[in-house]
């Protein structure tokens, strides 16, 4: 399998895969409606009596899920200032990030900061120059996949919160189609680690550390009919961004990617719907705290 190169490695081929992803998928509008009905409630009972709250996003991308979960904030903390702290390894979804600040109306209270970084780097920037400041709202979206040890990750930012503070994190379910390509190919993709961080890991891990959590989950699909049509442009893209490999489907053997194709098709990952191949991303919120 040393063929098969990581898609997060060729940063302009991933961007393009996830911007598809984005569009094919009711991701987005599943976390909306959380952010909208369930969010406000989790986010009232943070930073009480406080002049300044402080907020950090972990792999925050582009920006869009973060500005909606800072207006619910605004509107539970009126006339409080926000300081806003971004952690993203992407230049190119900071600079999106920017741009979508600059078209936002109603942030004057929001004092934002880039750190063009990994979490880890994060980390190691914290102790080299001593910072001490404490968060009141922590979120890390789907993006403990990419991290090599997720738990010390979450000990990391976990350690970061005031006392009522709060680690919101959004990631595959267990019994999502996600789970059941991981799980079954999870020695055959280069990037096997994404397997074994579904919620069942996560919940076991908070569990054995005695940490109190809350869980939500949020149903959503990813409309992959064009990964069935070969040659099809955009249908590789959604492979690559399915199994994490860049040019899967140039690039695998052709027993691995019979494979991967019949499981995409399985009732247990995907469901026929008018036509459309829908395959099951349902995801689920935990959030850390008291």
């Amino acid at each position: 399998m040393a063929s098969l190169k990581k898609l997060v490695n060729n940063e302009s081929r991933y961007l393009r895969s996830f911007q598809l992803f984005l569009d094919r998928s009711s991701e987005h509008q599943s976390m909306q409606k959380f952010i909208n009905g369930t969010l406000p409630d989790i986010l009232a009972r943070i930073g009480d009596g406080k002049s300044s709250i402080d907020v950090m996003g972990v792999g925050s991308g582009g920006g869009k899920i973060d500005l909606q979960m800072l207006s619910q904030l605004q509107s539970k903390h009126p006339g409080v200032s926000i300081t806003n702290e971004i952690v993203e390894p992407s230049g190119e979804m900071i600079n999106n990030y920017k741009e979508l600040v600059s078209k936002t109306p109603d942030l004057e209270n929001i004092n934002f900061t880039w750190h063009m970084m990994t979490s880890s780097e994060y980390e190691l920037l914290r102790t080299e120059k001593n910072i001490t400041t404490k968060m009141d709202f922590i979120h890390m979206i789907q993006m403990l996949y990419y991290e090599s040890d997720p738990g010390a990750r979450v000990k990391f930012f976990r350690s970061l919160l005031n006392q009522t503070g709060k680690l919101l994190l959004i990631l595959g379910s267990g019994t999502s189609g996600w789970a059941k390509l991981r799980n079954t190919y999870k020695s055959e993709l280069c990037d096997s680690n994404i397997g074994q961080y579904v919620t069942t890991y996560l919940n076991e891990y908070l569990d054995a550390e005695g940490i109190t959590f809350q869980s939500y989950d949020l149903s959503s699909s990813i409309d992959i009919t064009e990964c069935f049509t070969v040659g099809d442009e955009n249908g590789e893209l959604l492979l690559d961004f399915l199994t994490q490999v860049s040019d899967f489907s140039k690039m695998a053997p052709e027993d691995l990617k019979a494979g991967v194709m019949d499981l995409l098709h399985h009732p247990e990952c995907s469901k026929e719907i008018d036509g459309r191949i829908m395959f099951n991303s349902t995801m689920v919120v935990v959030v850390v705290g008291p």
